[in-house]
């Protein structure tokens, strides 16, 4: 085995061999994902406890899932851990932090950012080809796994405790993103009457649909398996199909510094409700086809909110690079939803 370190109980539970080659793979910042080459290959990864701290429910609802799109949609690939020599899942090491190992889906690969039309609706359409599969399943069985994730009502009110403890320092820092968060307070409003009337649909969504969370096949560029399903679970489309918007409608990433350089490309936000709605519409009330342009709005909001909070109570949550990293986040979420904003 090289440099990389796995604990012995997890190397011998999942029966890897001191010879096999384990190298670190993914963009991902949550857990540490490795390929482990040792005859076959396979991925390797060590659960984040401190982020997912219910990592039996993750096993579980994925269980739930697998179980029913066995038996409803055989030739449907979803992507299911594979159990240790006692038939377990998830393995434990020594320091508390579950492990597990999944198959290596060969001839597929992720990317970072969306580069044409043609890919945003294969991302859409994959995401979307994954709830509606689980349409019918009993949604009462699953648990969240991250409570009120997507929550925009408790997201605001995270936000304004925050500021109300934040340092006078942090808040001069922050005084023209506070400003624009709390002129998107209607938002929240526009969030709490959409689920109070009951226009959705409660159903099992991914909730974290970025585009590397597709793998895509080499040779078609064709949606080929979502990956990443630790917030499988309970949820609304809107959260699916804003997090798609949010991630996907602009050439630069929430990370970008110059917020000249974010825009809203009309190609990519049509191709990316054409994908979602290719497979979902025929499941779709009126009323959720008409909440469909607030979910990019909702979503990119959420995550303005929750960087922007996460930076005056001193950058507890998001890794960070640089001081102000959280608050450049916050700048580029809400100049992101400025733009949506002004599409509708």
């Amino acid at each position: 085995m090289n440099s990389v370190v796995i604990p012995a109980l997890v190397t011998n539970s999942f029966s890897i061999s001191e010879k096999a080659t384990v190298s670190p793979i993914g963009s991902g910042h949550i857990h540490q994902t490795f390929l482990v080459e040792d005859g076959q290959k396979f991925v390797l990864q060590r659960i984040n406890k401190n982020v997912f701290t219910k990592p039996e429910v993750i096993a579980r609802n994925n269980r739930l899932a697998a179980d029913y799109l066995a038996n409803h949609h055989p030739h449907y690939l979803f992507l299911t851990a594979l159990r240790d020599k006692q038939g377990h899942e998830l393995v434990y090491a020594e320091d508390g932090f579950p492990w597990r190992v999944y198959p290596l889906i060969e001839n597929t690969l992720t990317v970072d950012f969306v580069t044409s039309a043609e890919q945003a609706f294969e991302a859409a359409k994959g995401f979307g080809l994954l709830t509606r599969n689980l349409h019918g399943i009993d949604s009462s069985k699953f648990e969240p796994t991250l409570d009120r994730f997507h929550d925009l009502h408790w997201r605001y009110e995270q936000f304004e405790m925050e500021l109300a403890h934040a340092r006078p320092s942090v808040i001069s820092q922050a005084q023209e993103e506070i400003k624009l968060a709390k002129q998107f307070q209607p938002l929240v409003q526009e969030y709490n009457k959409l689920i109070r009337s009951g226009a959705l649909t409660l159903r099992i969504t991914h909730n974290d649909t970025k585009i590397n969370n597709i793998l895509f096949d080499k040779l078609t560029g064709k949606a080929a398996c979502v990956i990443d399903l630790d917030t499988l679970m309970p949820g609304y489309f809107i959260y699916d199909l804003g997090d798609l918007v949010r991630t996907c409608v602009s050439p630069v990433s929430e990370e970008e510094q110059d917020i000249t350089r974010i825009a809203f490309r009309k190609e990519i936000y049509n191709a990316l409700l054409e994908g979602y709605l290719s497979q979902m519409k025929d499941n779709m009330s009126d009323g959720e086809l008409a909440a469909a342009p607030f979910a990019g709005k909702m979503m990119t909001y959420i995550m303005a909110l929750r960087f922007l909070a996460d930076f005056l109570r001193g950058n507890t949550y998001y890794t960070i690079y640089y001081p102000e990293q959280n608050l450049v986040r916050a700048r580029n979420q809400l100049q992101l939803l400025k733009l949506l904003n002004e599409q509708s």
